[in-house]
């Protein structure tokens, strides 16, 4: 191998790759209908993620709660992911995705600390892209990051977080673009 034939990545690779992608669609040409449909999308799940954040007051006070934290990135991570998946439109995504942060900080800049972790994000990305038993799989990442690995009980609340805000997502998106 010669040293022509390594390349070295950038500060974020992945977004040079999709801005050199000539099929890459661009906010300017979708339809202003589906934009708006996806900001009122990124909104609405936004205000469903800090409804659920809800549940646990003092999750932003008490960092030292790392099954809160890891809760609110495994939800975060699954709006992500979920946007991808039943959008299928890499622009509308992205829209659905900045929409959602930005009402998340709007509402607390506190929880929207708690929206992206890398690292976790990481973790999580490799199970999602095993491709199968992802349910599972997101179970099992969530109990590692909760310093729990193998831990029966916190796989399974870390896979029924994932199904249930999945499935919170995929009927927002039915309704809002399928009108379902």
């Amino acid at each position: 191998m010669f040293d022509e034939d390594i390349k070295i990545a950038g500060n974020k690779p992945s977004l040079s790759v999709k801005q050199n992608s000539s099929s890459a669609i661009k906010e300017s040409e979708i339809p202003k209908e589906i934009v708006n449909s996806a900001k009122k999308l990124g909104e609405i799940v936004a205000l469903e993620f800090c409804k659920a954040s809800d549940a646990y007051p003092n999750a932003v006070e008490e960092p030292d709660n790392n099954m809160i934290i890891q809760r609110l990135l495994l939800l975060s991570f699954t709006v992500t992911v979920s946007f991808d998946k039943h959008l299928k439109n890499e622009a509308v995504a992205g829209i659905a995705q900045k929409s959602f942060l930005k009402t998340v900080k709007n509402t607390s800049t506190e929880l929207y600390k708690y929206t992206s972790d890398t690292g976790a994000f990481s973790f999580y990305y490799l199970a999602y892209r095993r491709g199968s038993e992802v349910e599972r799989r997101m179970g099992q990442t969530f109990a590692m990051l909760c310093s729990h690995d193998g831990d029966p009980i916190y796989q399974e609340l870390g896979e029924v977080l994932y199904c249930w805000f999945s499935s919170i997502i995929e009927r927002t998106v039915d309704k809002i673009f399928n009108n379902k």
